[in-house]
């Protein structure tokens, strides 16, 4: 069977059409930081299969975990029940978690970790006795999820601006414009506390990507603003959410974004790099205070708690802790600051950002499709630039040489829009 063919034909895949698809590259093998195709090229992954695969690909321990476990109890319905790998993956979540983060929820995925999230926050309000307090406050600029609660969150005007009118209207301050590392500005704040306060009667809980706003914009700003939206929550009485999907296990230089601020939210959603890469999985990890009158929190994926994807995480986690990864962080952080900043001078760059394995060119505009394919095949080196942004979140395993690489791939593409 002509399995490319296949696909072509009768295979969709994300954020393109279903009939006459851009090209796709036929992957069989992965590891470290290496994909290999059918055709024999081999691919140095500088995105970590959409930032998951933090540790490299197909780490052994993991896969090993996994399938240890499939001997046992592939699966096993969530209510009525419990297994070792649960019990275990949040013994060592709880180890790693901010402190007075103490209960957990096991979510499909990372979308659909912000959506328990949401409606913690709802039900928290309801517990309250607060039940008009039913949307959310969001930053423009963010991405959460591509299931329908977490699009209404992110950005209106981004990639799931096609879906205006139909998602739960939310509320929404502009992006904070105070970059990570200037001089903090208390008026960068302003907007959002002014929002916070006229619908204060309104508004459930607040939501941002901590640090790092990720898909949306590929952007770093001041950890100053997290404290003072952990202040003003705190007055208002809402809930204040972190997702940590993307920038959680050491992505941006420390465990968990929100160290950078010395913020502790009320509820924190995890994914990605929780099982290494290996399975899906998400958690949402909430206060005491927000179970309390939460109370019988009214959600229950089929597959909550897959004693597979908790062996996995559980695994992931046993990993993190085995290795300095933060160094590793720093490494991978000085090297694409050394490498993408030459490209500052190209007319078609607009800036050059880097924070702990993230780097990113933000372009004067989209680069081409075609023209991505080509620098992949011809350079060794898998990029997917998302709008004007190309970026390099590399598998904290990638070596001197394969970063040198990525950042060269990234110029050549640079050079090229």
């Amino acid at each position: 069977m002509d399995m490319k063919g296949f696909d072509g034909k009768h295979l969709w895949h994300p954020y393109a059409p279903a009939v006459k698809g851009p090209p796709v590259n036929m992957a069989v093998k992965s590891h470290g930081s290496v994909v290999e195709l059918a055709s024999g090229v081999r691919l140095i992954d500088g995105i970590s299969s959409w930032w998951c695969a933090a540790y490299g690909h197909r780490p052994e321990s993991v896969v090993q975990a996994v399938r240890a476990q499939a001997e046992k109890l592939p699966h096993i319905m969530f209510a009525g029940f419990t297994h070792d790998p649960a019990a275990e993956l949040g013994e060592r979540l709880l180890r790693l978690l901010p402190e007075g983060l103490e209960h957990l929820f096991y979510a499909d995925s990372g979308s659909i970790a912000v959506e328990c999230a949401l409606k913690m926050a709802l039900q928290y309000q309801r517990g309250c006795g607060r039940p008009k307090r039913t949307r959310m406050a969001a930053l423009r600029g963010g991405y959460h999820g591509d299931t329908i609660g977490a699009m209404s969150v992110s950005d209106p005007g981004g990639m799931h601006a096609v879906f205006s009118g139909v998602l739960p209207e939310q509320f929404f301050a502009p992006k904070p414009s105070c970059r990570f590392g200037e001089a903090w500005r208390e008026e960068d704040f302003a907007p959002m506390e002014e929002l916070l306060r006229k619908h204060r009667d309104g508004i459930a809980g607040v939501i941002a990507e901590p640090v790092f706003q990720g898909a949306n914009g590929m952007w770093f700003y001041h950890p100053q603003y997290l404290r003072e939206l952990r202040r003003l929550c705190d007055e208002l009485e809402m809930p204040l959410i972190f997702d940590e999907i993307a920038t959680g296990f050491g992505r941006t230089g420390k465990t968990w974004a929100g160290e950078y601020a010395q913020v502790v939210p009320d509820i924190m959603c995890v994914g990605k790099a929780l099982t290494a890469g290996v399975m899906t999985l998400g958690c949402v990890a909430a206060s005491g205070k927000i179970a309390e009158k939460v109370g019988t929190f009214l959600h229950g994926p089929t597959f909550m708690a897959n004693p597979l994807a908790c062996a996995a995480g559980a695994a992931a986690a046993v990993l993190y802790g085995s290795r300095d990864w933060l160094k590793e962080v720093r490494r991978i952080e000085a090297g694409l600051r050394a490498g993408l900043e030459e490209y500052r001078a190209l007319p078609q760059v607009r800036d050059v950002r880097v924070l702990g394995a993230v780097g990113v060119l933000e372009m004067e505009r989209i680069p081409d499709p075609g023209a991505v394919q080509r620098v992949v095949l011809e350079e060794g080196v898998w990029l997917r630039p998302y709008d004007r942004y190309i970026y390099a979140m590399p598998p904290f395993v990638v070596t001197d040489g394969e970063l040198g690489k990525i950042v060269g791939a990234m110029g050549k593409l640079a050079a090229m829009a």
